[in-house]
């Protein structure tokens, strides 16, 4: 397959050729070359890798239902009891809602997904079933991994660990772990346990990480100290964290540099907050840094459409960038950031002019999008997309396709 008249990362007109699921050669376009049956008219769009969601609960999901107001309370565990008392009330079926959401961030453009499966006493493994019937409905379309999460906490009811176990054996591929010290209070049993099942079952980790301040700053110590100790460098992420910033700048450079040192990486949801790291400090270390949507539409936040081109836009905007290169780099964020996490051998963005991804070598899973210019693209959010996963078009006008 040849991509024609594509302009990778905004540069010249160029013809991409396509060979098994792998960039094989980028060549200037030529117009009067003859058309392959499997060529893809690129059309002057832009050629981008295409997006990564690595935080995205598509177990609450309520994308494709109606819009219903927001009845949750404030904090984790309030919102979780929102969701468990109001997720089964729906005509459609829980698995169709959650296939439905995925289909969607396909057709828009996101071919690589790290999703939540809440696996508590209440939903056992409900949840986690549906999300493992989706993955398993569009392998083809999309690389999936299900993180088994413990949303209700670990220690605060009785049997989360044996269901959460239970997820493990049956092909769950991270471990979960959600605020060790504010939720659970009880911080060193609760990573033992993320840690422990973590290594018997050899998965990665991922810390859902809502603490404030110093309490967050201490909870990311003992992770860092567990990851030193077990030889985990390289298979621990930490989400949200958005408060590691707010203590100080020694603070904040130290846990800096010790991500990049223990290769600990981190995922984003562009939050409306100051007290975040940098993110420009975070790409220049050297640190995997990924972005996701999070909830969509779901019993936690009304936010949320499946188009990680809009949540580009987010990261952008909260970050307050406005030059071409910093908006740029949001971009690469969404999409090949995202890749490094949940695959060391996709390239990790070297730093702030890095644009890594649509080169001779790697993997041909790419989005096309109208734009002038890949900062056009993020601020115009158009909907002309094309999308290719391992080689093959998945997706066109909105549209997930037969393949």
């Amino acid at each position: 397959m040849i991509i024609r008249n594509a302009r990778p990362w905004g540069a010249g007109p160029a013809d991409i050729v396509i060979e098994g699921d792998r960039i094989a050669e980028i060549r200037a376009h030529d117009a009067s070359a003859p058309t392959g049956p499997d060529d893809v008219d690129g059309r002057g769009r832009l050629l981008l890798p295409s997006f990564s969601d690595v935080h995205v609960h598509l177990d609450s999901s309520r994308i494709g239902l109606p819009f219903r107001p927001h009845t949750g309370a404030p904090g984790v565990w309030g919102m979780m009891l929102n969701d468990r008392d109001n997720w089964r009330d729906t005509d459609v079926p829980h698995a169709a809602i959650v296939a439905g959401t995925l289909e969607q961030m396909i057709a828009k453009g996101t071919t690589r997904v790290r999703t939540y499966a809440q696996v508590d006493v209440d939903c056992k493994l409900e949840k986690f079933d549906s999300v493992l019937a989706a993955k398993e409905r569009f392998r083809e379309h999309a690389d999936v991994q299900i993180m088994t999460f413990p949303q209700a906490g670990i220690l605060r009811e009785a049997g989360t660990v044996e269901y959460l176990e239970e997820s493990l054996k049956q092909g769950a591929d991270v471990m979960g772990g959600i605020d060790p010290s504010q939720l659970d209070r009880d911080p060193v049993r609760h990573l033992d346990i993320v840690f422990g099942l973590a290594e018997k079952y050899q998965v990665e980790i991922d810390i859902h990480l809502h603490e404030p301040g110093a309490l967050g700053v201490f909870s990311t110590e003992l992770v860092l100290e567990r990851t030193r100790a077990l030889g985990m460098q390289g298979k621990v992420t930490l989400s949200h964290a958005y408060d590691l910033g707010s203590v100080s700048e020694s603070v904040s450079r130290r846990l800096i540099d010790e991500f990049a040192e223990l290769d600990i990486a981190m995922a984003t949801v562009a939050p409306s907050t100051s007290g975040h790291l940098r993110l420009v400090d975070l790409v220049d270390a050297g640190v995997r840094v990924g972005l996701g949507e999070d909830g969509q539409r779901d019993y936690w936040s009304p936010y949320g459409n499946c188009d990680m081109l809009d949540r580009t836009w987010q990261l952008a905007f909260v970050n307050g960038f406005r030059r071409d290169d910093h908006i740029e780099l949001a971009l690469a964020v969404a999409t090949v950031g995202g890749a490094s996490i949940m695959s060391h051998a996709s390239p990790r963005i070297a730093g702030v002019g890095d644009r890594p991804g649509v080169a001779a070598g790697d993997r041909a899973d790419l989005v096309l999008v109208d734009g002038e210019t890949p900062t056009s693209a993020v601020m115009d959010r158009g909907v002309d997309r094309t999308v290719i996963h391992d080689g093959r078009v998945v997706a066109d006008a909105l549209q997930v396709l037969t393949v």
